[in-house]
């Protein structure tokens, strides 16, 4: 019976010939693999009763039979109030307002503003998450301090945070009715905390640059899940830009260095828990992205995805008694506490700033904007923690943000040519 943990404890080692940090040494209870199927359970044990719920009242053909104050809050949890609507243009976001009567000097402020917002957001967001993850808390001479190590609590932090934002945002603003039956929410919902599970949990093993260098190549899985779950067609640079960034991930990952950090060293976990990332956050967008065939904000998307993420995380960490766990850790280290609010804090206006920018300057300028970020998130991560890059890994992250500028270029030559295009035909759809 003892013979699987040690197993399951030992498959880092054998995966990549070295010996794991003292950190990931405590137990095998602390193996990232045995947290991933208890927090898994955890969440199945809100959705398994959800869905039989949900199973039940489609049986009972509550739409037309049911009665009671209950009545409207399960018509719009099971059911929703609306048909769809026709779908956007570009797929997940209403059309951004053009500007009217504003001067060039007011839109320029406006870029400024906003490539401000995102880079300070995101910049600031990406040195905490590095920080928390790898670096102990409450060390002293006599004392080497210790890590804080459950990715869940951050999760949740991230998600009460977005929730609050949300709903306080459509509150106060006009927002179209909202018609989807509020379970859809919890599948992105549940695909989304799990990607950012894997996220934080990757940093115990791989660098932060390797997991940026990840984040950006995550337009193949997203391509081919929306062939699968989106039917989608993709152009040829599409598909060639698709392959730069696989070979420029490549380049980086396969380089090394001579004296190489033990933190910067990529770790088969840590490969495993990038794929996961970007396998989960590729079905996140492509998910929301059906969503959005109901009429709903960007905003009302955020607030439903994130009403699942807070209930999820905080069930799960309840039943685990993590969350006591948690605080007690918060109350022994005021920095931890800090950094852990304003990485919450980040995480929201980020959103927020991400839904602005798109709605005043569309996709592409967006798109700028945030490849520019990962690449001065590198330099960043390099510059404060020691991280090293070598000659053939400083190509590979050339070749990889030439390829999603020359993506960026294409697809707005692209929108153009289909404004042009006679009232027959339809350009193929995009990413």
């Amino acid at each position: 019976r003892f013979c699987f943990p040690l197993v399951l404890a030992s498959l880092p080692t054998m995966a990549t010939g070295e010996e794991i940090p003292p950190a990931l040494q405590d137990s095998w209870g602390e193996f990232w693999l045995f947290r991933f199927f208890v927090n898994a359970a955890g969440y199945a044990s809100i959705v398994v009763p959800g869905f039989l719920l949900i199973q039940y009242f489609k049986r009972r053909n509550y739409l037309e039979t049911g009665r009671g104050i209950c009545f409207p809050v399960i018509k719009s949890c099971v059911f929703g109030s609306e048909a769809k609507s026709v779908h956007q243009e570009d797929g997940s976001l209403p059309p951004r307002a053009e500007p009217t009567e504003s001067s060039t000097a007011r839109q320029v402020f406006k870029l400024l503003f906003c490539a401000a917002g995102l880079q300070a957001s995101y910049l600031t967001w990406g040195v905490l998450q590095e920080r928390v993850m790898t670096r102990t808390y409450g060390a002293t001479e006599m004392d080497p301090g210790e890590k804080f190590k459950d990715s869940q609590f951050l999760v949740f932090m991230n998600r009460i945070l977005a929730f609050t934002v949300a709903g306080l945002y459509c509150a106060l603003t006009k927002q179209p009715r909202h018609g989807a039956p509020m379970y859809k929410y919890s599948f992105a919902s549940l695909s989304n905390i799990l990607s950012s599970w894997c996220q934080y949990e990757a940093l115990k093993y791989i660098s932060f640059p390797t997991q940026v260098l990840a984040k950006a190549s995550k337009v193949i899985p997203v391509m081919m899940m929306g062939k699968l779950v989106s039917r989608k067609s993709y152009e040829y640079w599409e598909y060639l830009t698709a392959a730069l960034i696989s070979v420029g991930v490549s380049m980086f990952l396969l380089s090394s260095a001579p004296n190489r950090h033990v933190s910067t060293v990529t770790t088969f976990s840590g490969i495993v828990l990038l794929a996961g990332y970007i396998i989960f956050d590729s079905f996140t967008s492509n998910w929301q992205d059906a969503l959005f065939t109901y009429k709903m904000s960007p905003v009302q998307m955020m607030f439903g995805v994130n009403v699942f993420s807070c209930l999820f995380t905080v069930g799960s960490l309840l039943e685990q008694g993590a969350l006591l766990e948690s605080v007690r850790f918060m109350a022994r280290h005021s920095e931890f506490t800090a950094h852990a609010v304003l990485l919450s804090v980040c995480s929201a206006c980020g959103q927020l700033f991400i839904f602005y920018t798109i709605n005043q300057f569309g996709a592409a300028v967006f798109t700028i904007i945030m490849t520019l970020r990962q690449a001065f998130a590198i330099l960043l991560s390099c510059l404060i923690y020691g991280h090293t890059v070598t000659v053939v890994g400083g190509l590979g992250v050339a070749v990889v943000f030439m390829a999603l500028f020359l993506r960026v270029y294409a697809r707005s030559r692209m929108k153009k040519r289909s404004k042009k295009l006679p009232p027959g035909e339809t350009p193929v759809q995009k990413v």
